[in-house]
């Protein structure tokens, strides 16, 4: 159904929702999608969200939710026609209940990450979910791309971490879903069907967030290993010492440090030597649980077997964060040299290191002079496999063989039983990779929900269907 551009009247009505539409609501990270919208509208709480949806509803006016604006798939950008009206959630940011005894945590969709971990760690709780632009993602965001980050190994992703929501569907219904209970089988499960539905099923206001004790006892180490192989190899024997305390493990590529040299990012590199792949490892307890010396154990084990090549064990805190601040800058220099093509994927991970090799021949086939920046959670199967040109070349020298790269990963991923996108969304960037690789069973019924649950189209149109 069509949709149409809003008029004077619209507008009026909305008025006391506008702010300023800076650039910024137009843009996202990687400079790729330039978006428009007719207006920027700010509620502060959900009853205003209510009356903005069912006003857009009622005149088919696109609406397009927007959270931290972080977003890679162009989820929160919209190019077509008509404009929509772009709906931020930021002025909706409060810690409305933390409560350390239920282990629940209430916050609006505006909250920034970082925010809602913070005050999780005031109350002596750990919120694990954790991005490398939490410092300006927001939690709805998060919600609605059901957000991975490091800690998926042990955690899960958000939809894991989510106990309830409270949303506005298309016609302006508010969704009272916040309750804070581990079991409620009181018919379908509506909070797991918003979560990840990119905004295209209802804009959600507030969650319900699970909270953790937080771990008395953190080791951490950085770790050089001679292939994906011998990575997935350690894997398998730290999971053997210490089980689910394994909070991360992450793979990373020389590529990833040398960018940050050759963008001038910092780069305190730990190790001796510069090893082709390294591994970022990190377990956590409580107290009593002596795991520094259960680490140098299982690592003494570990060279026995001859998987890694060197490793630094952090010797404090500030030595962990310093390891961390190396992973978690790699986006930022990935960004700078600007990729030909990116790719969010997943695979088996007993299938990772085979994929690995059989991606590096893809891409030298179609041009043996492009880098591959592979990096990721190993732990959970998700890489994120960056194409990119050769150093002094821009990316559009190499545009024209963009798709023919993106092509050839999916290719793969999807013949090793994969998904072409692994935490960031499908968006309107991926939308017809969804149609190609998806099952024709599952977007049928997606398409039947959405017309159910949207049956004017305005809820983030053109976004994942």
């Amino acid at each position: 159904m069509a949709l149409n551009e809003p008029d004077k009247s619209l507008l009026d009505r909305l008025a006391p929702f506008a702010a300023p539409l800076e650039p910024r609501y137009l843009e996202e990270p990687r400079g790729r999608f330039h978006g428009q919208a007719a207006a920027l509208l700010k509620p502060r709480n959900v009853a205003e969200v209510s009356e903005i949806l069912s006003a857009c509803n009622a005149a088919r006016v696109g609406v397009v939710p927007y959270g931290g604006g972080t977003g890679l798939v162009s989820g929160q950008i919209f190019e077509g026609t008509p404009p929509p009206v772009l709906l931020s959630l930021e002025r909706m940011n409060a810690i409305r209940d933390v409560d350390p005894a239920d282990n629940v945590l209430v916050a609006e969709a505006g909250a920034i990450l970082a925010d809602v971990r913070a005050a999780a760690e005031n109350a002596d709780r750990l919120f694990p979910l954790s991005l490398a632009s939490e410092g300006s993602c927001r939690i709805g965001g998060n919600l609605a791309t059901n957000a991975g980050g490091v800690n998926v190994l042990r955690y899960g992703n958000a939809r894991d971490l989510c106990l309830g929501i409270e949303a506005v569907l298309a016609d302006g219904t508010v969704f009272n879903g916040l309750k804070r209970l581990r079991k409620d089988n009181t018919g379908y499960d509506l909070r797991n069907l918003l979560v990840g539905s990119e905004g295209t099923l209802g804009v959600i206001t507030a969650a319900s967030l699970k909270l953790f004790p937080r771990p008395v006892e953190v080791e951490g180490a950085f770790i050089a290993v001679p292939s994906p192989q011998a990575a997935l190899d350690l894997l398998h024997l730290l999971a053997e010492y210490f089980g689910p305390m394994i909070s991360a493990f992450e793979l990373i590529h020389r590529n990833g440090l040398d960018f940050l040299r050759e963008t001038g990012l910092p780069c305190n590199d730990p190790l001796d030597s510069a090893p082709e792949w390294m591994v970022l490892v990190e377990c956590g307890a409580g107290a009593g649980s002596n795991l520094r010396d259960r680490l140098e154990e299982a690592l003494a084990q570990a060279f026995d077997r001859s998987l890694p090549s060197d490793a630094v064990l952090a010797q404090n805190a500030a030595q962990l964060a310093a390891f961390w601040n190396i992973r978690e800058t790699i986006p930022e220099g990935n960004r700078l040299i600007g990729s030909v093509s990116s790719h969010d994927v997943s695979v088996p991970v007993s299938r990772v290191p085979e994929f690995i090799t059989a991606g590096i021949a893809a891409i030298r086939a179609i041009d043996p002079a492009l880098r591959i920046n592979c990096f990721g959670h190993l732990g959970d199967g998700n890489l994120h496999y960056n194409v990119f040109p050769p150093a002094g070349t821009g990316r559009e020298v190499y545009e024209p063989v963009k798709g023919a790269v993106k092509t050839a990963i999916h290719d793969l991923v999807d013949s090793y039983g994969g998904s072409f996108s692994a935490e960031h969304g499908v968006g309107r960037l991926k939308k017809h990779d969804l149609l190609k690789y998806g099952d024709a069973g599952k977007i049928t019924a997606m398409r039947a929900i959405k017309a159910a649950l949207d049956p004017n189209g305005i809820l983030n149109p053109g976004a994942v269907l």
